[in-house]
Formats: C-alpha cells, structure tokens, sequence
C-alpha cells in the first residue's frame, strides 16, 4: 500500500486547480478514496466528529449483502444443477453461480461508474460512494437469466433517471436500484417475470421453475396450500431461500439477520423494518377475513408475505435507504406500515402482478418528504408560541 500512496501522491499535482487535468480530479480522487480515507480535514472551529463517514456507512451495507451475494450464487447454481439432473455440491454450485452473477455486477459496475465519472466530471463535484451499494442491489434483484445489454440498460436508467437528474447522491427522491428495476420490468416484461427466467441452465431451451408467487397466482383458491407443499415450497424451505427467484432476494433468513446487523450499527431504522412488517401482516390478515375466489392469495396465510417475493430484501436493504426514507421517527413508522399494507394490497388484488414490494416502495418515495413535513408541523404545532 506505500508504493499505491506515492504513485497516487506523484498524480495529484496533475490534477490540481489550474493543472491539464484539472477537469478530471474527480476520477482521481474516486481512485484514491478506494484505497485510503479522504485526506481532507477541518481546520477551524466548529468541528464535528463522527466515526460514520459516507465511506464507512456504505461499507456496512456492503458487509451486510455479502451473505446473500454468496447464497445467491450458490443457489442460482443449485437450482440450475437440479434443472439439468447433474450432481449438486457446494463448490460447484458456486462456480455456476460465479458463472452467471459476476457478468452482472461487472456490467453494473461498470456502465454505472462510467455514468457517476461523466456527470462528475461535467457538473465537477466528487463521485459519491453511494454507487457502491446501488450498483450492487441492482443485479441482485434480477433474475439470473436476464441479457447482460438490459443490465446495461437499467442501471443507466437508474443512475442517470433516478439520480443524477435530481442532482445526485442526497438529492434523489427514489431510490435508484428500485428505479433501474422498474424500468426493466416494464419495458421488458418477458426477460423479467414468467417460469422461465428464474433457472440459468445451460440447455438451449429455457427450463421451468415456478417460483411461490407465481405459483400461487397458478392455483385455484382454496387448493393454493396444497399446491405449494405439492412443489416441495413449505415454509421453512420458502424462509429459508433454497427456492427459485431473483438471484438476491430468495433468503428470507438471511435477510432478517441483515436487518438486525443493519439495526445494530446504526445504518437502517428498526421503525421503517418493524413498520413494514406489521403493515403486511395487518393487511395480510384483513385480506383473509375477506376470502374469495378472485384471488388466490385470501387463502395465503399471512405470514407468508413475510418471506416469498422480495419482501425481506426490500424491506431491509431499499425501503430503509437514508436518502429517499424519511427521517424522523414518527414518519417513518408510518412510512413502513405502508409498504407493507400496499404489498399485499397488489398482491391480493391485482393478479397480474405478483410482487408488489417494489411499487410499494417507490410509491411511499414519493410521500416520504410529505411525511416528514407533516410530523414536523405536529411537533412545531404542539410548542407554545412566544409571547
């Protein structure tokens, strides 16, 4: 690391004010700060000291999705071991799953950086450390058969659409992993949804694999438990991820212990977790009071909305980024219980859809600021006015 920090003390001067490459210090300083802590400090009164820099908060997102990176991998390369009738192990699967996943963060990271440099570069600001961990959610939430060119195209969509045009990073007001998701899924509805896109075999057809959204919506009403014990979907085998999905969100296990890690150092809000767990059984247990056969899911016990779909990872890791949540307390309890009440409300009611975690939680984006503003002026109303 002493010869990385002279090579980098030997370039900085081309990039000072007024050197050739002035223009492009923001790409020098993006460089360095991978391998050192910034070398700013305050030089005058007031200071402020805080261990949590931007750096060390995006580190510990990072930190926690490195459990369900891996699991993904290797459940991606078990389910497509299974689909060709080979023999399943640990180290295989892995490699299977390296396979698939690494294309997918290569080209995140690659066309998403290239878009933060260039808007840093224009607008000559820093590249925020935000990306760390946006270009890492995005293909996580994707199904691992989905082309490499519409990875490209969704994380520029999020990052340029999602981001940048609010002014960057503490400026947006959707989360752009969600943003770059949406866009894919409605623009490319068949690469995104379906039995066909959960399994990456390397057959030449695409292989089956219903997943327990999409075989619930399958089922008639009343047959819906039978029918997800008949495919081996019990609740354990469903909690704890060795299931057909999204390469990321399949673990709800694994999730759960995120969330806490998150809670602990101080990264996420238990109010916006909690919340939205308690808005999804709330409306889950309504809908079953009121079940009928137009939708499957009235027959649904209500706990499951916990742990199928992307719930868990959702809840965890998009609805509680400090940047398009709110932030003080009351709004966020508020803004959690209702993701978790319009989950289920697109679930139940709108069977075309099966997920709805991800609407939910762009939609409660939008009244985010309305919520704070409005918790704010309970407070201020509450105080006694000056005389």
């Amino acid at each position: 690391m002493k010869n990385v920090k002279q090579a980098l003390d030997r370039l900085e001067i081309y990039f000072h004010k007024g050197a050739k490459l002035e223009r492009f210090h923001p790409l020098y300083e993006a460089t360095r700060t991978i391998f050192f802590v910034p070398g700013e400090a305050t030089v005058c009164m007031p200071a402020l000291r805080d261990s949590l820099d931007l750096k060390r908060f995006m580190s510990l997102v990072i930190l926690a999705l490195i459990p369900q990176t891996l699991f993904g991998m290797v459940n991606v390369g078990t389910m497509a071991l299974m689909a060709e009738g080979g023999a399943v192990s640990w180290g295989h699967a892995l490699y299977r799953g390296v396979e698939v996943f690494l294309p997918m963060l290569v080209v995140s990271y690659g066309v998403g950086l290239a878009w933060e440099g260039l808007f840093a570069v224009v607008r000559g600001h820093k590249i925020s450390e935000g990306f760390l961990v946006t270009g890492l959610l995005f293909p996580l939430t994707l199904p691992p058969t989905v082309p490499l060119w519409q990875v490209a195209a969704g994380i520029s969509f999020g990052v340029v659409v999602g981001k940048e045009v609010f002014g960057g990073t503490g400026r947006n007001i959707l989360n752009p992993a969600l943003t770059a998701r949406a866009f894919l899924f409605f623009s490319y509805p068949i690469s995104m949804s379906g039995d066909s896109v959960w399994i990456a075999t390397r057959a030449v057809d695409a292989v089956t694999g219903a997943t327990p959204l999409s075989l619930t919506l399958g089922a008639r009403g009343d047959m819906v438990p039978e029918a997800m014990i008949r495919h081996g979907y019990t609740f354990w085998n469903v909690f704890s991820g060795g299931i057909p999905g999204s390469v990321g969100e399949t673990s709800a296990l694994l999730c759960m212990v995120s969330a806490v890690f998150l809670c602990v150092v101080g990264v996420a809000s238990f109010r916006i977790i909690v919340g939205g767990v308690i808005g999804a059984l709330v409306m889950g247990f309504a809908a079953a009071l009121v079940s009928t056969e137009l939708s499957p899911w009235h027959w649904i016990n209500p706990w499951h909305h916990l742990i199928m779909g992307g719930f868990a990872f959702g809840i965890t890791f998009m609805a509680t980024d400090p940047v398009s949540a709110p932030g003080t307390n009351g709004a966020r309890w508020v803004y959690g219980f209702f993701i978790g009440v319009l989950t289920v409300i697109v679930r139940v009611y709108n069977t075309a859809y099966a997920e709805g975690v991800m609407l939910a939680i762009l939609f409660m984006n939008l009244f985010s600021p309305m919520l704070e503003i409005i918790e704010i002026k309970l407070r201020t109303g509450k105080r006694v006015p000056n005389v």
